[in-house]
C-alpha cells in the first residue's frame, strides 16, 4: 500500500497538474476505465505487496430511483447534468478545488489495492473545510448525482470505486489538518485526510498515541468509514471504541455533530457508532474527535514456532482466558514464514507456523511477568524455542518478519496479484477455522499463505493468483467464498476490519439475516432518500 507521505505527495501532484485544466468543459460521457496503470502507482503497489486487479469499464452516471427494498435502482443522468454540476461546483470552490482531468479521475476511482475497480467519478473535488463540503453536497443532491468520499485511497473492497460515476470528494489533499488537541483530556479533533501514522508522529512528543494501526497510508476518515482495527485490536479494540464524535454533512447539506466531547454520555441514540462502518453511505464525515492513549513505558516482543497450525491457534483462547494483557498476537503459517525467509534470509526463522507477540506495561517487571506467563502457555501447546527481545534492536529484528509479511508473500508466485481475504470468528472457534481453511487451501493449485490478528479471532489468507488467468481468478473467488461461508457458519463475520464495500455486500443476508439487512435499508432510505451517498456499497442489492 502507499505510505502516508508518498500518498500525500502523489495526491498533491495530481491536483497541481490538473488545476491547469480545471476550467475545461466537463466530459459529456462518464469516465472510462484506464487502459494503463500509472508507473508510480505500480511502484507503490509493488512496494506494498499489492498488485493490480480488474479495470472494468463503468457506466455513465445515473439517477436514483428509490423503490421499497431496492435502493440501488437507478436511471441514467444526462451528460448535461454532469456538465451543470461541474459548472456549479466551479462557482462555489476555488480554482484548484475541482477538476475533470482524466488522470485525476482514474487516480480517484481505480486502485491496485482492490479487485473491485468498477468505475471512476466524473468530477473530483478537493474541499478545504466543512462548508465547502456542504456546497458540494447541496449541488449533488439537487441534481441527483452520486457522491463518493475518499481519503487515503487504501481500500481493499472497492469503497471509493464509482460504479455509477458521480462526484468524488477527496480529503487527502487539503482536509488533512489537526483541528484541536486537548492534551489534558487526551483527545484530538482531526479532519478526515489525516493519516494515522502522521497523527502518531504528532502525538509522540506528548507521550500519547492513537492505538489503531491498519495498513500504511490509511487516513482517519476511511478508518471511520470502515470501522477498521489492526494488530493492536486485541489490546485496544477497534475504531468503534476510539471515536468520541463526528461532524457530518448529511445528504441534504445540513451539518450534524453526533455528540459532545466527554468520555461517556447516555444522551439519546449513539449516532457516532451509526457513522462508524457506514462507508460514506449515510453522510460525509468532515471532522472526527478521537480518544488517545499514553505510550507504554515498557514494551517487548516475542516469537515462537509450533509443529502445527492447530497447536499455534490453540494458544490464543488460553491466553485470552488467562487475563494476560498482551498487546498483539499474530499468527503466520509455515508458507508465510517461508516467504519471509525468501525476502530476508538473514532473519533465519523456522519455516513453521509461528506466533508473534507484543507486550506492554507500566514497568519492566509487569512486562517480564506477562512474557513468563505466555511462555508457560506456549510450552503446554508444543511451542518451540520462545524468543523474546531484551533490547530495542532485538524488538525491531524479531518483529521484522511480521511487518514484511504482505510484500514477502508475493515472492511465492512472482508477478502475481494478491487477494487479501478477511474474516473473523469467536476466539474459541479460531483453531477449527484455521485448520479447516489450511486443509482447503492445501487442495488448491494456488499458493495461499496466512496471517492473522488471532488475538481477536481475525485472520487473512493471501490468495496469490494471475488476474489475467480466468482459471486462477475463478479459483481465487472460490477460495474466498468458501472461507467466508465457513466463518459465518462458525458465528463469525465476512469481514473483521476491511469492511463490506462492493466485495462483501452479497454475504450480509447470510450473516445478519434478511430482517436485519432490511432495517439497514430502512435507515439508508430515511437518511438518504435520493440514494446519492456512495451508492452501490455496503447495502446488498435486492432482487
Amino acid at each position: 500500500m502507499i505510505s502516508s507521505v508518498l500518498r500525500k505527495g502523489l495526491l498533491r501532484q495530481v491536483r497541481t497538474a490538473t488545476c491547469q485544466v480545471a476550467r475545461r468543459t466537463a466530459s459529456t460521457t462518464a469516465a472510462t476505465a484506464p487502459t494503463k496503470v500509472w508507473p508510480w502507482a505500480l511502484g507503490a503497489a509493488a512496494t506494498g505487496g499489492a498488485a493490480g486487479f480488474y479495470y472494468a469499464g463503468q457506466p455513465a452516471a445515473v439517477k436514483v430511483t428509490t423503490t421499497p427494498g431496492k435502493i440501488q435502482a437507478r436511471e441514467k443522468v444526462s451528460a448535461k447534468t454532469i456538465k451543470e454540476a461541474y459548472e456549479r461546483l466551479q462557482k462555489v470552490l476555488p480554482e484548484d478545488g475541482v477538476t475533470v482531468d482524466e488522470e485525476a479521475l482514474e487516480f480517484h476511482g481505480f486502485t491496485s489495492n482492490s479487485y473491485h475497480n468498477e468505475g471512476a467519478p466524473n468530477i473530483v473535488t478537493f474541499p478545504r473545510n466543512t462548508q465547502q463540503v456542504v456546497e458540494i453536497v447541496k449541488i449533488a443532491n439537487e441534481l441527483n448525482v452520486p457522491i463518493i468520499p475518499v481519503a487515503g485511497l487504501t481500500s481493499l473492497e472497492g469503497h471509493f470505486s464509482a460504479p455509477y460515476g458521480g462526484i468524488c470528494v477527496s480529503f487527502g489533499e487539503n482536509m488533512d489538518n489537526i483541528v484541536a488537541f486537548h492534551d489534558q483530556d487526551m483527545d484530538i479533533v482531526v479532519q478526515p485526510g489525516v493519516g494515522w501514522e502522521d497523527l502518531n508522529a504528532f502525538l509522540k512528543p506528548h507521550g500519547m498515541f492513537f492505538p489503531l494501526d491498519p495498513g500504511p497510508g490509511a487516513c482517519i476518515g476511511g478508518m471511520v468509514g470502515t470501522g477498521c482495527s489492526g494488530t493492536n485490536a486485541v489490546r485496544h479494540g477497534t475504531m468503534r471504541e476510539w471515536v468520541l464524535n463526528v461532524t457530518a454533512v448529511m445528504p441534504d447539506g445540513s451539518v450534524i455533530k453526533t455528540r459532545q466531547r466527554p468520555r461517556k454520555s447516555s444522551a439519546g441514540y449513539d449516532l457516532t457508532k451509526l457513522f462508524i462502518g457506514s462507508e460514506g453511505t449515510l453522510g460525509i464525515v468532515t471532522e472526527i474527535t478521537l480518544k488517545l492513549a499514553t505510550i507504554p513505558k515498557e514494551t517487548s516482543v516475542a516469537v515462537c514456532d509450533f509443529p502445527s497450525i492447530r497447536d499455534a491457534a490453540a494458544v490464543v483462547p488460553e491466553i485470552m482466558m488467562s487475563g494476560i494483557q498482551v498487546g498483539a498476537v499474530e499468527l503466520l503459517d509455515d508458507l508465510m514464514m517461508k516467504a519471509i525467509n525468501m525476502a530476508n534470509p538473514r532473519l533465519g526463522y523456522e519455516e513453521k507456523t509461528t506466533l508473534f507477540f507484543k507486550f506492554s506495561g507500566p514497568d519492566k517487571a509487569q512486562v517480564e511477568r506477562d512474557i513468563r506467563l505466555v511462555s508457560e502457555i506456549v510450552n503446554r501447546h508444543k511451542g518451540g524455542k520462545f524468543k523474546y527481545a531484551k533490547t530495542e534492536a532485538q524488538k525491531d529484528e524479531l518483529w521484522e518478519g511480521r511487518k514484511a509479511a504482505l510484500w514477502s508473500s508475493a515472492l511465492l508466485k512472482p508477478g502475481c496479484s494478491i487477494w487479501t481475504t478477511d474474516v473473523v470468528v469467536p476466539v474459541s472457534r479460531l483453531p477449527d477455522l484455521i485448520e479447516h481453511t489450511k486443509e482447503d487451501v492445501a487442495k488448491s493449485f494456488l499458493p495461499c499463505p496466512m496471517v492473522g490478528h488471532v488475538g481477536d479471532g481475525n485472520f487473512h489468507v493471501f490468495i496469490l493468483f494471475d488476474r489475467d488467468s480466468p482459471e486462477e481468478t475463478a479459483e481465487a473467488k472460490r477460495l474466498n467464498s468458501r472461507l467466508i461461508d465457513r466463518a459465518i457458519l462458525m458465528e463469525g463475520s465476512c469481514t473483521g476490519e476491511h469492511a463490506v464495500g462492493i466485495g462483501k455486500k452479497a454475504y450480509l443476508p447470510k450473516e445478519l439475516g434478511e430482517s436485519t439487512v432490511d432495517l439497514m435499508r430502512t435507515i439508508k432510505n430515511a437518511i438518504d432518500p435520493n440514494g446519492i451517498m456512495n451508492p452501490g456499497k455496503l447495502i446488498p442489492d435486492k432482487e
